[in-house]
């Protein structure tokens, strides 16, 4: 079953992120469980800007291929090659192993409470 980790802040599309800075961003269990077994992971580049609510890379999975969206605005200061190497980290370890890129934020989008991000999920 689906967790979702407390201390976490979390987007309506299912991106999850740190209040540290840079913030670190990562995709939720729900999304990692919805996903199916994850193939491909493809991340901003270091160096990009990303906007807050707009794609920003893709998860391809053996079921279908999603699109990441940035939680926040800011520029890109580091990916996870280890998730980039081995995209199954998304589904042994969605909130450690598999962080996707580190942001330094500008800007916050719209971002859910752990509970909130739970309830409208319909995870206990």
């Amino acid at each position: 079953m689906s967790k979702v980790q407390t201390g976490l802040q979390y987007s309506a599309e299912h991106e999850w992120i740190t209040d540290e800075s840079p913030a670190t961003v990562g995709v939720s269990q729900v999304a990692a469980d919805a996903l199916g077994e994850v193939v491909y992971v493809d991340l901003p580049a270091v160096g990009s800007a990303v906007t807050a609510g707009v794609e920003c890379g893709e998860i391809e999975s053996t079921k279908s291929v999603s699109e990441l969206f940035s939680p926040v605005t800011g520029e890109v200061v580091e990916i996870n090659q280890a998730v980039i190497d081995d995209p199954a980290l998304v589904n042994s370890d969605p909130y450690g192993a598999a962080w996707l890129f580190k942001v330094a934020v500008t800007e916050f989008g719209p971002l859910l409470s752990a509970e909130e991000y739970a309830a409208q999920n319909g995870v206990a």
